[in-house]
């Protein structure tokens, strides 16, 4: 499990971004939503610069339920500055789980993999990326392929 956080910890380093406009968080929204598209994925989309919400779609197959997850993976990473995925596995490293062990509510807070902070050189976290739909590990996947793209350029 250490490394599987090691690997975590390194790949949100690799994903730190040198900007992150609105138009970069609508770009990085279509992007998903194209990656999702074709590979027929029944996912929800959140992406957001700050507090605000700049892009969200909901793809067939999809539900409500997606809506409430992408809340509540969103509050962890917020409140972490790391990516959701990161977060449930530094819990099971220690011999534990999120929902045993960090105090916070359930029903608002799930360290599940899907959720990602926007982190900008120089700067810090300046907003999240959000998925739901598929098994956690390829919500986390799909988001830090999209991430990934958008770095490239």
């Amino acid at each position: 499990m250490a490394d599987t956080v090691s690997a975590l910890e390194a790949e949100q380093q690799r994903l730190v971004l040198r900007q992150f406009s609105y138009e970069d968080a609508w770009e990085l929204g279509m992007l998903l939503r194209t990656l999702a598209v074709e590979r027929e994925a029944p996912v929800a989309i959140d992406v957001r610069h700050g507090a605000r919400q700049v892009f969200r779609c909901a793809l067939p197959g999809s539900s409500a339920d997606n809506d409430a997850w992408i809340d509540r993976k969103r509050r962890v990473a917020e409140r972490y500055a790391a990516p959701s995925f990161l977060v449930g596995a530094r819990f099971r490293a220690k011999g534990t789980t999120f929902e045993e062990s960090s105090r916070l509510d359930p029903d608002s807070f799930a360290a599940h993999g899907g959720s990602y902070p926007v982190t900008v050189e120089g700067v810090g976290v300046v907003g999240t990326v959000t998925v739901s739909g598929l098994p956690q590990a390829e919500d986390h996947a799909l988001v830090v392929e999209a991430l990934g793209r958008l770095k490239q350029g």
